[in-house]
This record gives structure tokens, sequence and C-alpha cells, in this order.
């Protein structure tokens, strides 16, 4: 495999101090890497984590080598596999990068993400969508190896999965959420407690809107989530939508054609892109006995359906107003949770804000950062020791102007806002990549955080990914390092 070099970019931006470890004032680096990345190269905040930082080297997993599909009228015009590679901080060098998989798919949910077992052996899954997928495990510890042949196939927690998130919970076990099937089938969990050979699940599924609604809706979900430090609770943000793409009522299936009017969105009065999804919901799982409850501690009965979580996990009644992408969630010390939402404004769907959400005194509030110009943004937030949030925010002028397949998505410029008052007021620090003429004219996306196998953050260290021109698959990998 061509070994990548990585490109260093000392950049005129001074980094906080969850990004400079402490009081560091050199200069962080920006460093590129990958090649041919596709849309959603690195992921968004719905499957992660992208990468693991284990024994002071940083194992990334990506889906790269892109190329464009021969069938020009595929609605996803290119395809890649997934990819590994190793980077070391000390010397500032990336190994060879690793194919995972022969193979190549244009669906960009068969990304891969990546974890630590208990021996330092690295596990990757990928190919996780509506189907069985891969789920492989490194034969030697901490370490990618140089080819598909230095890993071996490990046992699937389920016969199906969609965007998988990994996380080290109580007693060292590891967990994966997924939902199970389609857009309207249920969210759920799996624990194994041996290195990813076997997995226990919960007797019910976690979260499942469309059930007891018939066959004339198919209200979904997407899910943020993030384990308690003490690795005992899972915290649940979820939106909500139904997902009506396909005819179920009789006049629609003798017609052959969708009622329009289901779709319409009625706060803008037309049909709003993507199918936004409304309003905020939180629950908290109770890892060791599986029990949910929602913000107020009341025990709910599992799987939530739709009218569960309307009259009680409901924590923001949007109006109608929607979003793409779900909140980035953030859980403190004191297992209090908070969100960074990207939402549409009130008197205009493609007008958004970004809203830090929190609870106070017993009640949610809600504070405005700035605004977005697409509501498929994924942004990232954190706080410092000193209690400055940080917030991690993608920007543009106007709607993104979609030129291409890349661009279906979103992204922007990446800007840092912060908050010295917990949230209660903001403003910008910079914009990173300004002044840098090398990547002039790129957006950005997915911003996420680097961890330790127990979900620790590393400071110092952000992952995304760039992309140039909408229409080719060549987009780059990011690791902000600040050494």
């Amino acid at each position: 495999m061509k070994k990548y070099l990585l490109s260093i970019l000392f950049t005129a931006i001074a980094m906080p101090l969850s990004m400079a470890g402490g009081t560091n004032e050199a200069e962080p680096k920006v460093v590129s890497f990958g090649e041919g990345g596709i849309v959603k190269m690195i992921y968004d905040a719905r499957q992660r984590p992208q990468a693991v930082y284990l024994n002071d080297k940083l194992h990334i997993v990506f889906n790269g080598e892109g190329r464009l599909k021969e069938n020009k009228n595929s609605k996803r015009k290119a395809e890649a596999r997934p990819m590994a590679v190793t980077y070391d901080p000390d010397s500032g060098e990336f190994s060879e990068t690793v194919a995972l998989a022969e193979t190549f798919s244009a669906d960009h949910h068969d990304g891969p993400v990546i974890w630590a077992d208990l021996e330092e052996k690295l596990h990757v899954f990928y190919g996780w969508h509506h189907d069985l997928g891969t789920h492989l495990v490194s034969d030697k510890a901490g370490s990618i190896g140089s080819s598909r042949d230095d890993w071996s196939e490990s046992t699937a927690p389920s016969p199906k999965m969609s965007y998988q998130w990994m996380s080290r919970i109580y007693d060292d076990k590891q967990l994966v959420f997924f939902r199970t099937d389609g857009h309207y089938s249920s969210w759920t969990y799996r624990i194994t407690s041996d290195n990813g050979k076997t997995w226990e699940r919960p007797e019910h599924d976690v979260l499942d809107l469309d059930l007891h609604l018939g066959k004339d809706t198919d209200w979904s979900t997407y899910t943020a989530k993030e384990v308690s430090k003490d690795g005992n609770y899972l915290h649940l943000g979820f939106v909500a939508y139904d997902d009506y793409k396909r005819p179920v009522s009789p006049q629609e299936i003798a017609s052959g054609e969708l009622d329009i009017r289901r779709m319409q969105n009625p706060l803008y009065g037309n049909r709003v892109p993507s199918n936004y999804k409304y309003n905020l919901y939180y629950v908290k799982i109770d890892l060791r006995t599986h029990e949910a409850v929602n913000d107020k501690g009341e025990v709910l009965q599992t799987p939530i359906d739709r009218e569960t979580a309307n009259s009680q996990c409901m924590i923001w009644d949007t109006e109608w107003r929607g979003g793409g992408i779900i909140p980035t969630i953030r859980v403190d010390e004191d297992d209090q949770v908070s969100f960074l939402h990207n939402i549409s404004d009130v008197k205009h769907e493609k007008s958004l804000s970004y809203h830090y959400v929190r609870r106070v005194n017993e009640k949610w509030k809600r504070t405005r950062i700035t605004n977005s110009n697409h509501h498929w943004n994924s942004g990232h937030i954190t706080e410092t020791d000193d209690g400055v949030l940080h917030a991690y925010l993608l920007k543009g002028e106007g709607y993104l102007n979609v030129t291409g397949d890349m661009d279906r998505y979103g992204g922007g410029a990446i800007e840092e806002w912060t908050s010295t008052d917990m949230g209660n007021t903001w403003k910008k620090e910079r914009r990173l990549f300004q002044d840098v003429n090398q990547y002039s004219g790129w957006k950005y996306n997915n911003i996420q955080s680097v961890e330790r196998p127990d979900g620790s953050i590393v400071d110092g260290m952000l992952l995304f990914y760039g992309w140039k021109d909408g229409n080719a698959p060549e987009a780059k990998a990011f690791l902000l390092h600040d050494e």
C-alpha cells in the first residue's frame, strides 16, 4: 500500500486549553492523511468512534480509496472501502495504510468504527447497514498489521446493525449501541465481557417509535449517546420523524404515488429537505439493570414508543422546527447532560442555528450560539478544566450550495466558539484554516474527539474530514494535533 506521508500545516490559531493540554502555547499542527475519501469518510455523530488512542499511538479507520461508480444514474456516485492507519504523535509519521476489505461499497453507512479490548487488540466493525457486516480483530495487540491477513473475523453482536456506536462501560465491559434494521426499526445495545467473543442483550429494545402505530406511519429516530464517567449509565438524546417514503394507504397503493400532503411541514407550509427530524427527547439507561428513566427519574416501559416519548421523554418541543443530524451530547463529571443542537429557525426551513441545551434548576434551557449553513453539519462540544465550553461549529454563507455528491450532507468552515458562563453567552474565538492557502475553498464536517479505550478524551486532538471538489471522491481526513 502507498504510504501516506503527513502534510503538516502550522496554522496561526491559538489552541484552547482543551486542545493545548494545559498551558502549552505552541502552535498546533493540522495533519492530513488518507486519499480518495467519499461522503462521510469520517462519520458523523451517529456512528463512532473512528479512532482509538492506545499506548501512545493513534489508530484510525476511514472510508478511502474512493472511485466513481460506473453507474452514473446511481444516487450514490462513488464507492470506497474501509482503511486503517496508525499515527505516531512523537515522530509525526503515519504507517502504511491497510485495506480491511477487498470489496468496495457505495453505501457510506458501511464505513468502519474501531475500539480496543482489554488485551489491547483492535476491533473494527464495517459493512453493517440493514445487513450482516464484518467484525475484525487484530491478530497482534496494538497493531493494524500490514494487510488484511493480519486480522481475523470474530462474533457478530447481532444479525443486523446500523449506526454502531462503541463505548467502554462498567467492569471494563464493552457496549455497542445500534439500530436493528431499517429507518423505522428499533434501537438497542449489546454488551460483551469477553473481548467481543459473546454478546449479551437486554430483555427489551430501548426505542421503537413506530411500535403500535399501524401500517400508515414510519416513525423513526436517530440517537445521540454517551456513557457516564463511571460506566454505569447510558445517556440518550434522540429526535423523531415520519420517514414516509413508501405507499401504504389504499389510495397510494392503487396509484403507486405517495400522498405529498403527508410530507408537508405545517410550520413552513411545504416539504422540507431530507425529512427533518423534530423535537429533542432524553432517556437514561441503567446498564446494570437495563432500567430506563426520563429526566425526572420516572421509570419507562421499553421499548419506548412515540406516545411514551412525546408524553414522558420530550425535553424540547421544537414545534416543527427540525434538523438532519442528531445533537452532540456531552456528559460532565457530575453526570449532567447537555447538547449542541443544529436546528432550523422559525421563519424559514433553510435558516438554521446552533443551540446549547442544558438543564438549569430542573428546567431545560436553550441558548442560541450562532447560525448554521446546513442541517447535516455535525459539530462538537467540550469543556476544559477551567469551566470554559468550546463548541466547534461548521459555518458558511447562506444555505450550502450543493454542487455535487460530496456536498449532500453539509459542510463548511470550522469555527471555535466559547462560553465562560456555563453556556449563557457565546463568542467566536477563531476560524480554523483561515490563513492556510493550501486548503482555500475546502469544506469540512463531522468533528469528533479522540478517545482512549476507556472513553477518556485525549487532550490536543480532534478528527474530521474535508473536501474541495463536490463531484469527486477526493476527500482527506484531518487530525488537529497539538504537541
